[in-house]
């Protein structure tokens, strides 16, 4: 049929084929990668304008030349280039998935990713090999960054003091770090799979069931203290944090919990506050000192009597009953200070904050009145129970009368009172009619070692342990106060119900 076609038909068929192999050359000059094709004496048929660009050949340098002048050797002995093309060839399977380092004179090494592709003729025989190169220079490394940056998060992790680790939306351990192994004993195969709640102590297991489940549902969790069972069995406090993992969707995939020890702190802090108390005691001796000698003064002329009017019945029973007295009131001082001085057993008790405040009260305020400081009391007589480690604040409320004595060098009121809020809290105020806090230091005064007292005068700890106090038992202190007017401290403690 073909001879059937006169020339018109056979120009406009030459006209089809050139305008094909114009779209095809220009489509093969726009691919971005870079492409070779060989023959089977593995002489390049074909070279892009991508390859020649980066190879910085031109097209008559390339095109007919053998593979060997076409790359270094050492890039063909690293890649075997030659022996792939051949095998290619010979079984028409292509090579695919490889790297290659290579650079042109003149140019920074580049990273290609290549393959090689048969292109088969009708007969089903490899017509030619084509060789594709893509540049990843940029990939690898943004890759090696990557992996970089990897190995630098993991050796923040692992030498970070804290326990540090990570957990499946179930909260099963997928990592546990070196802090984590030295405090709780168990080294990172033993629970890697196993539920964060095997080494949480079993009351507060099921709290840390609940969190887990909140996480994986997306909602945020404040910091918690748990207890943390070590192999040996002994029970640490561990403060909590948790931050969650999400996939591109913000869909929970994991959760990351940061522990901090709390045993060595809250040793420290015990220490701080039984110095405290001991610092507390030493201000406070010469109000004591005063206090315990009126009733010994008084027992001891009582007996003084006695020994010189012994022949007087009513004489004598007087005598008696003012030795009694004395010596029961010197006791009961003595009591209330080796109460106070004792260390905290850090226990929860019922404690009535009246009774707490009226105990402390009464190792001070000997002292106050010496010091021209008229005390009021308003305190509620239906004020509720709460739970609390009264020594600790017994401790607190000793500083805020120590605090507002040294508000008022020259004399002054302080008003104590209790009562309770619609929120639920117990309220103590102590206000003073003191020299009051400047607006500029009104925020430093809970931090430690802030003072404004002359050097040798104050430690500045005083408000600072009290602050502790307070926050160890859920509880919030505020302050108000006025240059030349005076001071307000209001305590708030939690009434928590069973």
């Amino acid at each position: 049929m073909r001879n059937n076609l006169n020339s018109t038909d056979f120009d406009k068929i030459s006209l089809s084929e050139r305008k094909y192999e114009r779209l095809c050359t220009m489509i093969f000059s726009c691919i971005p990668s870079s492409i070779l094709m060989f023959d089977r004496n593995l002489r390049v048929v074909i070279a892009n304008k991508n390859f020649l660009e980066k190879s910085r050949r031109a097209e008559y340098e390339t095109v007919g030349k053998h593979v060997d002048e076409i790359f270094p050797s050492v890039i063909l002995q690293y890649t075997r280039l030659s022996e792939r093309i051949r095998t290619v060839f010979d079984t028409g399977i292509g090579d695919r998935g490889r790297e290659m380092y290579y650079r042109s004179p003149g140019l920074p090494t580049r990273v290609y990713y290549y393959n090689l592709t048969p292109l088969i003729d009708d007969q089903g025989n490899v017509e030619s090999v084509m060789l594709i190169m893509d540049d990843i220079t940029q990939q690898v490394s943004l890759r090696e960054k990557v992996r970089q940056t990897e190995r630098h998060l993991a050796g923040v992790v692992e030498s970070a003091n804290d326990v540090v680790t990570s957990l499946d939306s179930r909260g099963m351990i997928l990592t546990w770090n070196n802090a984590a192994e030295r405090i709780s004993g168990y080294i990172e195969r033993e629970l890697i799979g196993k539920p964060l709640t095997t080494i949480c102590v079993d009351a507060q297991k099921a709290t840390l069931v609940s969190i887990i489940e909140d996480l994986s549902r997306g909602k945020t969790v404040k910091h918690i203290e748990l207890g943390l069972k070590t192999k040996t069995g002994k029970i640490i406090p561990i403060s909590w944090s948790f931050a969650l993992m999400r996939d591109d969707a913000q869909a929970v995939v994991g959760i990351v919990g940061v522990g901090q020890d709390l045993a060595e702190r809250r040793e420290l802090e015990a220490q701080l506050f039984h110095s405290a108390k001991l610092a507390s005691l030493g201000v406070m001796a010469g109000g004591i000192a005063h206090e315990i000698r009126n009733p010994l003064g008084i027992s001891s002329a009582a007996a003084q009597l006695l020994l010189e009017y012994p022949e007087n019945e009513t004489l004598r029973k007087e005598c008696a009953q003012k030795i009694y007295s004395g010596i029961k009131r010197a006791s009961q001082i003595i009591e209330e200070l080796l109460k106070f001085s004792r260390p905290s057993e850090g226990r929860f008790e019922l404690t009535n904050i009246n009774d707490a405040v009226m105990e402390t009260l009464t190792l001070i305020e000997k002292q106050l009145v010496l010091m021209r400081i008229e005390i009021k009391k308003n305190l509620d007589s239906h004020i509720p129970i709460i739970e609390s480690e009264k020594n600790l604040l017994k401790q607190a409320f000793l500083n805020m009368f120590l605090n507002a004595a040294n508000a008022m060098p020259d004399g002054g009121a302080l008003t104590i009172a209790t009562a309770t809020d619609r929120k639920n809290n117990v309220l103590i105020t102590f206000k003073d009619t003191g020299c009051g806090i400047s607006s500029e230091n009104v925020d430093k005064i809970f931090d430690p070692f802030f003072t404004t007292m002359p050097v040798g005068k104050g430690t500045g700890l005083g408000l600072s342990i009290t602050y502790s106090i307070i926050k160890h038992h859920e509880g919030n202190i505020n302050v108000e106060s006025a240059v030349g007017k005076g001071t307000t401290f209001t305590i708030r403690l939690p009434i928590k119900k069973s």
